[in-house]
């Protein structure tokens, strides 16, 4: 059964502040290897470039997927998903290799005229040229199917679900991505490989998500799930990139968690703070899956889930 699955790749525990989600294998990146797909040759990254047939300019929330693919967020995808991979997910939270994977991480297209297997296609994010993506699979979603079954709804009425039926490319195009500059943003941010670094040897990591301005119930928590993870670190590590229409703008949240952080950090150097682009879905228990699994590939061993 689906529940005897799960077990094997994550524990749970029941703590004083509700359930802390744990990797079976601490501190390892999901699927064993923390991927780079960032093209280190140069030489390399202009034949790449010199190939490509067709330029993609990214939306934010494209630009955050690639972001987590090439450098490894994501773990262990090696670009966006073909069909196989894709249906795989939607339907049964698994890879194709029986990971457990939370959603699907697609790139989506208006037009596909012109378009075929082996085609390179440019990816650029506000002029900053970041990825070439090399075409495996090039089809249409049933995206019903896929908004019922990550989503729970397929109601218009939910932000997500709107953009994906009403407002996204009708087709997705899958295939290797290789990096070629890690895509910027107008807040800093840090690779899954740079947060690492700053984790010391042996700790056990609780990982904080959230979306919205911190404030003081939030800290509590923080402090709360810190004790009950005993000589732990504690990375908070929220998403800044696009969430639902009526959400604080990213970088007003962010400067909110670096008043925190600058009011805090004496009394509480166990604590790290990183900012991540990714956008959110609104998918209830298969995002807190999906978050949980990025966070394992930043190093964290455990996962607060839960509401404040």
């Amino acid at each position: 059964p689906e529940s005897e699955r799960t077990a094997r790749f994550v524990r749970q525990a029941k703590t004083e502040c509700g359930i802390h989600t744990r990797t079976t294998s601490a501190g390892a990146p999901h699927g064993g290897a923390l991927q780079d797909l960032i093209v280190k040759d140069a030489a390399q990254a202009k034949a790449l470039k010199s190939a490509c047939v067709r330029t993609i300019d990214l939306n934010e929330r494209q630009a955050c997927d690639v972001f987590c693919l090439v450098n490894g967020a994501f773990s262990p995808l090696q670009g966006f998903m073909d069909e196989t991979a894709y249906n795989s997910v939607v339907k049964d939270m698994r890879l194709p290799e029986k990971q457990l994977f939370g959603l699907p991480v697609t790139l989506d297209v208006q037009s596909i005229a012109g378009l075929k297997g082996g085609d390179k296609i440019l990816l650029k994010w506000e002029g900053q040229e970041v990825a070439v993506l090399e075409v495996s699979s090039i089809y249409k979603p049933n995206k019903v199917v896929e908004a019922k079954e990550c989503f729970g709804t397929s109601s218009l009425e939910h932000p997500t679900v709107y953009s994906l039926i009403a407002e996204q490319g009708q087709y997705y195009v899958g295939g290797k991505v290789h990096g070629l500059e890690s895509p910027k943003f107008k807040y800093p941010v840090m690779t899954p490989a740079q947060v690492r670094a700053t984790l010391p040897q042996g700790k056990e990591v609780v990982a904080f998500q959230n979306r919205n301005p911190i404030h003081r119930a939030h800290f509590e928590l923080l402090k709360c799930a810190q004790r009950d993870v005993a000589d732990s670190i504690l990375l908070v590590h929220p998403t800044c990139g696009p969430t639902q229409p009526g959400d604080i703008d990213g970088l007003v949240r962010i400067d909110t968690y670096e008043a925190l952080r600058k009011e805090t950090e004496a009394q509480y150097p166990m604590f790290r703070w990183a900012y991540l682009p990714y956008s959110m879905k609104m998918a209830g228990p298969r995002e807190a899956i999906q978050h949980m699994i990025i966070r394992k590939n930043f190093g964290a061993t455990h996962f607060i889930i839960g509401r404040d």
